[in-house]
């Protein structure tokens, strides 16, 4: 009987992969089955998780030159919210569009998601969860009729389709050199995964030092080479982005700022307006309300 051992790199990229899977979790704002009887043109929203699957026919991605000229039956794409893009669906085809958040315990993630990824053959690669995107979304909104429970059941398969898309993506090899490290540095990942589940704890650089098991002046120095930034510095993006979350979930200015570890609801909105460029109170009021879908 032979074994077969994992290299130690291979094993660390399996195990930070079944992580990442694992800790995705997302809201949905909104999931349509769109027929174009005309040409129709959709804009993905920035700083919302896009899930486009092509139903039939093709896709045209405008705005994004990295991007093939169109997608066809069967393939996906999955767009983190930090690139700007519209869809051309011409006539005749069909599609799926989910606009998706990141949920609270998952808000840390979004860095570690790919701006744009497309996936060919999609429904080759994961046939399951490319037969559960036929059945999402809705395609006469005004129609639909809700039943108890919908919201629960759609989260948890928009959770699996985004998983099933990030997986493929990374078995198709369009993943970038050691993801989904940020860092490539075991001791470093230690500190995000520990500031990623608790943002609201009151973080210092020795803590986080503690966490790397390192010095403070090593973990400091290695810190900022491998993400171009303070510890402090990444830590508020953290709690920024776990706001953002929050805020869209419906939880109020006070309590995202208790959670997060401000003092005071003034400081934390001071910090928000600097990290998105408006207050905690007008994010929350763009009427991001999820729909059924």
């Amino acid at each position: 009987m032979s074994l077969v051992v994992s290299p130690p790199r291979a094993a660390a990229r399996e195990d930070a992969l079944e992580r990442l899977l694992g800790d995705i979790a997302v809201s949905v704002h909104s999931q349509q089955r769109i027929f174009a009887p005309v040409d129709e043109m959709v804009a993905l929203e920035p700083d919302a998780v896009s899930l486009i699957y092509v139903l039939a026919g093709s896709v045209r991605v405008l705005g994004d030159d990295r991007l093939p000229d169109s997608f066809t039956t069967g393939d996906a794409l999955l767009g983190s919210g930090r690139c700007k893009a519209t869809l051309r669906v011409p006539a005749g085809s069909r599609v799926l569009v989910s606009r998706l958040g990141l949920a609270e315990s998952a808000a840390h993630l979004g860095a570690l998601l790919p701006p744009m990824a497309w996936i060919r053959g999609f429904d080759e690669l994961e046939p399951a969860a490319a037969a559960l995107a036929q059945h999402i979304g809705v395609e006469v909104p005004d129609r639909h009729v809700e039943r108890d429970g919908d919201m629960v059941i759609c989260r948890m398969m928009a959770t699996m389709l985004v998983q099933s898309m990030i997986r493929a993506w990374a078995a198709l090899g369009c993943a970038p050199a050691g993801w989904p490290s940020r860092t490539g540095d075991l001791f470093l990942d230690r500190v995000l995964d520990a500031v990623g589940d608790d943002p609201g704890r009151e973080w210092t650089v020795e803590q986080m030092a503690s966490v790397a098991a390192l010095s403070r002046s090593v973990f400091a120095e290695r810190f900022h080479a491998a993400l171009g930034l303070s510890p402090v510095s990444y830590v508020t993006e953290v709690r920024m982005e776990t706001a953002k979350g929050m805020l869209d979930a419906g939880c109020s200015v006070s309590e995202t700022s208790r959670s997060l570890g401000y003092g005071s609801d003034e400081g934390f909105s001071r910090a928000f307006r600097r990290a998105t460029g408006v207050t905690p109170s007008r994010w929350r009021a763009r009427g991001r309300t999820p729909v059924p879908a």
